[in-house]
């Protein structure tokens, strides 16, 4: 795989660490998650260095992925794959999400507080 481009986007403004992207020539995209250290020195300039630290664990990791069963629970979930929060009905995690999304798009995802439902009218000419 050859890669032709890196990119990197903040997660929450960088508060939360940062996603790079290793995108290939076929059109190939590696996405690493990296989450902001516990000193919060981690920034746009070396995150993809922390980008392939993880990876290169990953590379150096056993084939066997614990938790993971053969069994199928969805269709929608590949064999071998693991459930997100809405597949394995995990409630808490989903209104985590849902926060952390309202929170990013604040104030747009704040409802318009309505006094009236009554249509002005046009005042009366004289």
């Amino acid at each position: 795989m050859q890669f032709v481009g890196i990119q990197v986007f903040p997660e929450r403004g960088g508060k939360a660490g940062f996603t790079v992207e290793f995108v290939g020539a076929t059109g190939e995209v590696v996405s690493v998650l990296c989450p902001q250290n516990a000193a919060g020195t981690l920034n746009r300039l070396n995150a993809v260095a922390r980008a392939k630290e993880i990876l290169g664990a990953a590379m150096e990791a056993d084939g066997e992925l614990l938790g993971i069963t053969g069994a199928r629970r969805s269709p929608s979930i590949p064999e071998g794959a693991l459930a997100n929060a809405r597949q394995a009905h995990d409630a808490d995690a989903m209104e985590e999400q849902l926060e952390e999304g309202l929170e990013d798009t604040f104030p747009a995802s704040d409802p318009v507080s309505i006094t009236s439902s009554a249509i002005p009218r046009a005042t009366p000419r004289r």
